[in-house]
This record gives C-alpha cells, structure tokens and sequence, in this order.
C-alpha cells in the first residue's frame, strides 16, 4: 500500500487509531526536503506494508493536530500504535526512519506470532518481579540523575528488585506512560501496581514509609 495523502481529519483518526502501527510525516508544500522523507516511506511502504501503514498530512492544513504533537519544523514523522504516539523523527534523518520502522515492524509481528499486545508485554513486565523498577540505565549503570538517585535510596531498604531499561526499548519507554498514566521515568512497581517516581520515594522516605510501602 503507498503512501496516503490525508484529506481531512476523520481520516487522520481513523489511520492512527487503526491496528496497524501507522507511520505520519507531517509535511508542508515549500519545504523541499518532505518529498525526499516522502519517498523513503514510498519505499518503506513497499517492503513493511504488511505491517505498517503510511500517511502523510499538511501540517498546516492540520494546525490543531501538528499542535497537539508539537510540530515545530517540516519534516516530522510521528509513529502511532492505537492512537498513541509512541515515537518521533524531527528533520530529515533517513537512517532514523528506517530504522524505526523497521523496529516497530518487527514488534508487530512479535505480537502476532505470540498473540501479545503491548498492554499484555507491559503488564507481563510490570509483574516481573515483585518490586520493578523502569529507569533511563540499570541497577548497576543508572543514566539520569533521577534514575541514580532513586536506586541509591532502593539498595538501602536491601530489598530485592528487578530493573528495566527503557532506552533500550522505545515501545516500552512510550506505552507504559500511556498505560499507567505517568508521563516521567525512573517509575517503581509493587506487586504491578505504580508506586510512583523520585519524588514519592523521597516523600514516603522521609516519612519512614518507604520500606513497608515496597514490601506490600
């Protein structure tokens, strides 16, 4: 299937709340660069058409949806799973699309050949351990101030607990702060069920609620 031109916005909805993962490139008539972006996902579409589907919209024929995801420049490729944008390309950076793509793709047929949804992977994940913490790095290299932090104050309770790193999967990353309404990261569970970030675990720190809050 080629790439779609989006005419209006019932047909915009019904692209990106579809259940293929839809690839959208924000374009605009006098940027040149967008027919090159255009025709990468010409291709793309050839080869990952049965997996992904490609559309491509005005952003300013669209202003309300290129606001709504922040569409600052032309080109821009927003990739959406059910309705939720779940990863991005600014500018014109080929490798990045491709690359994406193809990764979403690949997830796609992951969850066909196993019949597991992200909703399923992330509750999956989640339960993984009793006390699971999601984080920018690991226990043992965290990647962001917030993330060390957070593990310094969780090796001090000495209870046990799994991490997962979620630069290193953009599904993951996106659709948990959909999934349990949480837009920041480090996030730490108790028996599948969001505790919170940095700042609960100081708060329930400093009023001495920490550790029988993890135990629970």
């Amino acid at each position: 299937m080629p790439v779609v031109t989006v005419e209006n916005a019932e047909e915009y909805q019904k692209f990106i709340n579809a259940d293929k993962t839809t690839v959208a490139l924000f374009e605009a008539d006098w940027a040149e660069q967008c027919a090159q972006v255009k025709d990468v996902l010409g291709d793309l579409s050839k080869i990952l058409g049965d997996k992904l589907q490609f559309i491509n919209l005005n952003a300013e024929k669209f202003p309300e949806i290129s606001m709504k995801h922040q569409i600052e420049a032309v080109p821009t490729v927003i990739f959406f799973t059910k309705g939720s944008a779940v990863d991005r390309v600014d500018g014109v950076d080929i490798a990045s699309i491709s690359s994406k793509s193809k990764k979403l793709a690949e997830s796609a047929s992951s969850a066909a050949a196993t019949g597991q949804t992200l909703e399923d992977r992330l509750k999956a994940l989640i339960n993984k351990a009793p006390l699971m913490i999601f984080m920018k790095g690991d226990r043992n290299a965290p990647r962001c101030g917030f993330s060390k932090q957070l593990i310094a104050i969780v090796n001090d309770t000495n209870l046990p607990y799994e991490t997962f790193d979620i630069l290193g999967d953009e599904e993951v990353r996106q659709g948990l702060k959909t999934y349990s309404d949480w837009p920041t990261y480090p996030q730490v569970y108790v028996k599948g069920e969001l505790i919170g970030g940095l700042d609960i675990i100081k708060e329930l720190l400093a009023n001495k609620e920490l550790e029988a809050t993890l135990k629970a």
